[in-house]
């Protein structure tokens, strides 16, 4: 292993290679990160495994992509879980939220954190927001499979033509909750000079950094005492992989007073005076539960914006 040097286990998306074959891959750690947006809302904890993973896979695939924005998955469904949002900014800034049925999760039960029991019939959604100025690149497919890795594998064999091993799990441990997250892809041979030995020798490749992925257990991909190095190389030793410097993760919101202010006067003016309780409104950011208040002579001021 080589080309990086060692960080703790936490919060980051760390970029690796697998030699001799030249798969690439991402590791993605969250620690406090995750903890603390669970922290906010106090999830049930079907609820807090299902949105560590979507905010894992988030930060997975956004480290895979070259952009400058706001990376956005977001699951819609009819499950006891209607909707899991999860964005991650090109700077590292990391946030997610999600919505729930207490009563359809209750009577769900205990018999596992499965998509189709959580999630329902439904769809998964990539976003890609670079500014008012660019045009916003969106992918949707299906909910179809067991977890949300294997939706994600379907949207890759759907919708991009690339080979991609994923691996993604949640958990609460002693010290708070945690998740992980593993991808490889092998990208094609765009020269198309491989030779027929060559081929081979990658096609058994591929297969053999597979079935290595698909032995990560949730436990190896959260476990606050194994760092991010020593998982990739308990896992691709025997191949050769090569890491690259780390990119940090941190949760931050995006909400602020400002921003509340300018989505209020945009509203109607009637529109205003039905959300006012006692002629004041409050508003709730659901990603940080950040509670905003606007006096009657602040709604006041906002309808006159408005108008």
């Amino acid at each position: 292993m080589s080309n990086a040097t060692q960080t703790g286990p936490d919060d980051l998306i760390r970029p690796f290679q697998i030699d001799p074959f030249a798969l690439r891959g991402r590791l993605v750690r969250l620690g406090p990160v995750l903890d603390q947006v669970v922290s906010q809302h106090g999830y049930p904890e079907p609820v807090a495994i299902m949105l560590g993973e979507a905010m894992a896979l988030a930060a997975l695939l956004a480290g895979a992509l070259k952009y400058e924005g706001i990376f956005t998955l977001q699951t819609k469904g009819d499950g006891p879980i209607g909707l899991l949002v999860a964005d991650v900014t090109s700077a590292g800034a990391v946030r997610g939220y999600a919505q729930f049925d207490s009563e359809a999760l209750e009577r769900a039960g205990n018999a596992g954190h499965s998509v189709p029991r959580l999630l329902g019939a439904g769809y998964l959604a990539f976003t890609v927001d670079q500014g008012e100025h660019t045009e916003r690149y969106q992918g949707i497919v299906e909910l179809e499979g067991a977890t949300l890795a294997e939706c994600a594998h379907h949207y890759f064999r759907q919708s991009e033509q690339i080979e991609a091993g994923i691996r993604v799990g949640a958990k609460r441990h002693p010290e708070g909750w945690r998740a992980g997250a593993v991808m490889i892809q092998r990208l094609p041979d765009e020269g198309g000079t491989e030779s027929e030995q060559t081929e081979e020798a990658s096609d058994d490749g591929w297969r053999r950094a597979l079935v290595l992925l698909g032995t990560c257990s949730d436990t190896e991909l959260t476990d606050p005492t194994l760092g991010s190095d020593a998982l990739l190389f308990r896992l691709f030793h025997e191949e050769g992989v090569r890491v690259y410097p780390a990119q940090p993760l941190e949760a931050r919101c995006r909400c602020s007073r400002q921003r509340i202010e300018e989505v209020l006067s945009s509203l109607p003016p009637e529109d205003l005076d039905h959300l006012a309780v006692e002629g004041k409104v409050g508003v709730t950011c659901e990603f940080c539960s950040t509670e905003y208040s606007f006096s009657e002579a602040e709604v006041a001021a906002l309808k006159g914006r408005a108008g």
